[in-house]
């Protein structure tokens, strides 16, 4: 395999355990300078008494970000699209002598997250904090999509246009009373710029790019817009490409942990230093990311799913050459 220029400073960035970006699973994720000026801070203060509102919580990163939200004493407002599940998280957190409060609403419509927004500051009377989870997550490459306009257009539509509905509502309140933190949950992707998956990493970057330019329109104001770049998870969303049964990925628990994290420091941006570095040699040499980039994409398949279940089918985990695995190590948590 013919060596690629720069890629052994970013195997450097890369050589760390993938959860925690640098293992949250079992020590104290590392606190960013100014993270350490405010303090240790705990998530039960960050919490108490505070209405946090999570979409997409009734599975995977929300569910555990809401579990853990409500066992340190927040009121958790849970939006998701199935009443069912839903329900299933809220009975866990008040089990666990939390205060949930289950809101389903299908947030591919527009009236739909109007009213369900308007029920939670009429009973709430306030917004905390907003965390804008929800997000369908396409990988495709370019020519399986060139008659597949529509998957730009709800990948948009929910990871981009419900977000900014959502913010649109509570911001007022958050400004009128001069506290607040919209976290969005992106993607490292967005940094990486992963083939195969265009239309979800360009809705993730939308709503990174608007969100860093309301924030200086309300930096002075206590409110705090959060952009996390998260990298592979292991959830029923990535379920579908089987090789990523073989890739290191965080768990939920770890994601969720990860939020927890943003909460208490109100970070303004959380992710893998692989992440930011691959940003850094992509301005400087966009020409070497792009060799990296595209050797990803010949080494890894479309899915079954991407191919409408056509021949010839994915390689399973077991099938992964060593080549794959390498790969994947070697640029761990991107979702290739």
């Amino acid at each position: 395999m013919a060596r690629i220029p720069g890629l052994d400073q970013l195997a450097s960035a890369a050589a760390k355990p993938i959860g925690a970006f640098g293992n949250i699973a079992s020590r104290p994720a590392v606190l960013r300078p100014l993270d350490v000026l405010r303090g240790a801070g705990s998530l039960e203060k960050a919490v108490t008494g505070k209405v946090i509102v999570i979409t997409g919580a009734s599975s995977g990163i929300g569910e555990e970000t809401a579990l853990q939200i409500g066992a340190a004493g927040g009121t958790v407002v849970l939006i998701a699209r199935g009443k069912e599940n839903l329900d299933l998280v809220a009975g866990r957190i008040r089990a666990a002598g939390g205060i949930a409060d289950p809101r389903p609403c299908d947030l591919s419509d527009f009236d739909a997250i109007d009213r369900v927004a308007g029920e939670i500051l009429a009973e709430h009377g306030a917004v905390d904090v907003l965390i804008n989870n929800a997000g369908r997550s396409i990988r495709r490459s370019v020519a399986l999509s060139y008659d597949r306009f529509h998957d730009y257009e709800r990948t948009m539509q929910l990871n981009y246009f419900a977000a900014v509905r959502l913010i649109l509502r509570v911001l007022p309140g958050m400004r009128e009373r001069g506290s607040g933190q919209i976290i969005n949950i992106s993607s490292y992707g967005v940094q990486t710029k992963v083939p195969r998956f265009g239309a979800y990493i360009a809705s993730k970057a939308a709503l990174d790019t608007l969100c860093d330019s309301l924030q200086a329109e309300v930096h002075d104001e206590g409110v705090r817009f959060t952009t996390i770049h998260m990298p592979l998870v292991r959830t029923p969303m990535i379920a579908p490409t089987k090789l990523y049964d073989r890739f290191p990925a965080l768990t939920p628990e770890d994601a969720g942990h990860l939020v927890a994290q943003a909460i208490v420091h109100r970070s303004r941006r959380l992710g893998p230093p692989f992440g930011s570095l691959a940003g850094l040699a992509d301005s400087f040499s966009p020409s070497i990311m792009d060799e990296i980039r595209n050797r990803g994409f010949k080494m890894f398949p479309d899915s079954i799913a991407a191919k409408a279940g056509t021949a010839p089918a994915e390689p399973t985990a077991e099938e992964a050459t060593a080549a794959q695995e390498a790969f994947a190590k070697l640029t761990r948590g991107t979702h290739w």
